[in-house]
This record gives C-alpha cells, sequence and structure tokens, in this order.
C-alpha cells in the first residue's frame, strides 16, 4: 500500500522558543527524520498549517506561523482554520491524485488537530498510521504532554488508528 506523510501544524510556534512544546528537540529530530525518509523514498509529503486569529502563536505570516520544514516544490501546502486538516480546500483532492490509501500522520496538537484528522482520515477510508514520537502537545490538567500525547494514541488505537513508533516506519 503506498502512503502519503501529512505534516500537520509542523509549525515554528510549537517548536522553538518559550513557548514551545515540551521535548520540543526530540520531537523535531523525530519529525525531520520522518520527512527526511519520505522524500528519500519518493512518498508524497503534505504540510497543512493552522491559521490562527489575531495574536495568536500561529497568527498567519507571523513568526510561530512558519512550517519548521519548508515544504519543496512538488510538496502542497494547505491552510486551516480548525483541528480537521480535512476541512482545508484541495486537501482531499490533492490527497486522491496521489492513489495512496494510507496516511501517515505527524505533527501538532495530539488531541486537537492529530486526533481529528487521524479520525476523518479513517471516516474517508484511508488507513491511517500516527507516528508515535512525532506529535505532540502541552501539559494540561494535571497530566504531563507526554502523558497526554500516549493518551491519544490510545484512542485512536481504540477507534482502529494504527500507532507505530516514527523511527520504525519504512516508506516505499
Amino acid at each position: 500500500m503506498s502512503f502519503v506523510l501529512v505534516f500537520v501544524d509542523v509549525q515554528d510556534n510549537f517548536l522553538e522558543g518559550a513557548e514551545a512544546v515540551p521535548d520540543a528537540g526530540p520531537l523535531r529530530a523525530e519529525l525531520a527524520s520522518l520527512l527526511d525518509r519520505a522524500r528519500s523514498s519518493g512518498t508524497p509529503v503534505v504540510h497543512v498549517l493552522n491559521d490562527g486569529d489575531e495574536g495568536d502563536p500561529d497568527e498567519p505570516f507571523g513568526e510561530g506561523w512558519q512550517p519548521t520544514f519548508p515544504a519543496r516544490e512538488d510538496e502542497p501546502v494547505f491552510r486551516k482554520t480548525g483541528p480537521d486538516a480535512f476541512t482545508s480546500p484541495g486537501l482531499a483532492e490533492a490527497l486522491a491524485v496521489t492513489g495512496a490509501r494510507g496516511l501517515v500522520l505527524a505533527g501538532f496538537q495530539s488531541e486537537y488537530c492529530i486526533s481529528a484528522t487521524g479520525r476523518r482520515a479513517r471516516g474517508e477510508g484511508y488507513r491511517v498510521v500516527l507516528a508515535a514520537g512525532a506529535h505532540g502537545t502541552f501539559p494540561a490538567d494535571g497530566a504531563s504532554a507526554a502523558e497526554r500525547a500516549a493518551a491519544v494514541e490510545r484512542e485512536l488505537r481504540a477507534d482502529g488508528i494504527e500507532v507505530s513508533p516514527a523511527r520504525e516506519i519504512e516508506f516505499r
């Protein structure tokens, strides 16, 4: 089965500066490795950027809004304003053009955009693999960021989404 790597909200506001997610360094390394492997194998890559409101860390074209790993010429970039990346105009069509029936998801925030996009992709008939170690979030409600990310992995696995360590994902 062929796959597309979908980078969801891999933007500087999550990986740079004092407001970055915990473990930003290891997350950046996993994301970079995953992206390099996908590109080296010729796997299609799609980038989805979140457009926050005015004053938000991901305010369009602000410092934090920028993609951490700029797209190559052949990698489409889509923008969204809600959690589900499939609300991005043209995303579904761009995925269909690849002929791929599988999506590898990585990015931010685990319990919002990653979760919503994964569930929607599964509902659209895609085989979905969540790249563990290549998605993240912030601590909240007494739980660490790692605990919250792990909880999302358990929930998505229960919904039929595969979870695989990012470093073990092989693209062909």
